[in-house]
């Protein structure tokens, strides 16, 4: 439901789908904004784990005063966390892996009608 855009505002649903193509491709900047996103529920569910995983890497990509407040944010979002979803969020960094553009894209024309 979410992932097509129903149940919240379309220019959350934009935004999210903007920040996760260039999140993807390791731009820590988008990947910080996208845990944000998931941090506070706007345009896709609350979701604690994914936060801190894109916390993380945008943390682990960042340097001088964006890695200060990169990291804060995943200490933050980690003292909300129960154990098993700290876990399940570093489990999810570190299987991520970054995507091409080609790749990227070959994901949007499978989603295509």
């Amino acid at each position: 439901m979410f992932t097509k855009g129903e149940g919240v505002p379309q220019h959350d649903a934009e935004a999210v789908k903007w920040y996760r193509m260039v999140a993807e491709q390791g731009i820590w900047e988008a990947q910080y904004n996208l845990g944000l996103l998931y941090f506070h529920g706007e345009g896709v569910p609350q979701d604690y784990a994914v936060a801190h995983k894109w916390a993380n890497l945008a943390a682990s990509r960042s340097q001088g005063e964006d890695l200060e407040k990169f990291a804060k944010t995943r200490v933050a979002l980690a003292e909300r966390m129960t154990p098993s979803q700290i876990a399940e969020a570093q489990r999810l960094a570190r299987e991520w892996k970054a995507k091409t553009w080609d790749e990227l894209k070959q994901g949007l024309e499978e989603k295509s009608p």
